[in-house]
């Protein structure tokens, strides 16, 4: 039985409070069912206090960034905030975590850009650590990276448990999201540390095909309670669908035909989005989209027609 469609906008700047407000609102008013920042250090506001400021601003509107890194805060004091924050908003916090991938944000903040591979290992040791730290009693734990000794977090989270969203791209990070994850975010491999022509390569739907198969490994029998997001880059409603997809296409180093099948694409009337997002949940499993805050209005009929079927 396919999970219900469900759609979350992903938002990253705001001159003032009132505009961020605003947007935050309208989003909920349109029927999405959460909000999300990215965490980098390209002039975005900052996630958390900016999901605390929306959660605020909002009563049913689920908050969360896509993704929180975990090389830039510790697992005890991000436990601690993200217990908080689930507390404020009243149990609608989606936790995402990541292993980190943009080398300028690295280079800019004078952090380590160690290698994939100790980038994971290290992510996966936070995320024990705050599943400890949010279970009942003290937690203790001896790790390569980080160690908690005898430590009762308090207050614990609202929810029990908060869903964790992992995100991933490569073989070995969509596995342990799999085998970690409440929610499995599916993304291009990024392992170059920026957006290139390996991302695009990427982004088929033939390689998208193989990614949800290594999230089918991680899983193994609780794959069916995992929830599968996608953040759809490239989306326009149009009633020339063949013609802007040929036009886009090329931007993105695909043909025509490349570019409508590619999961990160959503183009045509709306009704042939619908039926395209259908599709691909019946192919992928897909049931969770983001789309950026770019088409908050233009998708809120796609939003209208699918959500919670």
């Amino acid at each position: 039985m396919p999970k219900p469609f469900r759609f979350g906008i992903q938002a990253k700047s705001a001159t003032s409070r009132s505009e961020w407000i605003e947007q935050v609102k309208k989003v909920e008013d349109l029927g999405y069912s959460s909000l999300s920042l990215p965490d980098h250090f390209d002039g975005q506001l900052a996630p958390t206090p900016a999901l605390m400021a929306a959660a605020d601003a909002t009563t049913t509107l689920r908050v969360g960034a896509l993704v929180w890194c975990n090389d830039y805060r510790h697992p005890v004091t991000f436990a601690s905030e993200m217990a908080t924050l689930d507390i404020l908003s009243d149990g609608r916090l989606e936790l995402g975590i990541g292993a980190g991938w943009m080398r300028t944000d690295y280079d800019a903040a004078g952090i380590d850009y160690d290698r994939p591979g100790v980038r994971i290992d290290r992510m996966i040791e936070s995320i024990e650590i705050i599943k400890g730290l949010f279970g009942e009693g003290a937690f203790t734990f001896t790790g390569e990276h980080y160690g908690v000794t005898d430590l009762d977090l308090q207050p614990k989270p609202l929810q029990d448990p908060v869903p964790i969203l992992i995100g991933g791209g490569g073989p070995r990070m969509l596995r342990l999201a799999g085998k970690h994850a409440d929610i499995v975010g599916v993304n291009p491999n990024l392992k170059s540390g920026a957006i290139d022509e390996t991302t695009v390569a990427d982004a088929t739907a033939e390689r998208y095909a193989e990614k949800i198969g290594w999230v089918k490994d991680g899983a193994g029998d609780r794959f069916d309670d995992i929830e599968l997001q996608i953040r759809v880059f490239m989306t326009m409603i149009t009633d020339d669908r063949d013609g802007t997809a040929e036009a886009l296409g090329p931007g993105m180093g695909m043909t025509k035909e490349q570019a409508l099948a590619s999961p990160l694409a959503a183009v045509g009337t709306v009704d042939e989005i619908a039926e395209t997002l259908i599709e691909r949940r019946e192919t992928y499993g897909f049931n969770y989209v983001t789309l950026g805050a770019e088409n908050i209005d233009s998708f809120a009929p796609v939003v209208a027609k699918l959500t919670g079927t």
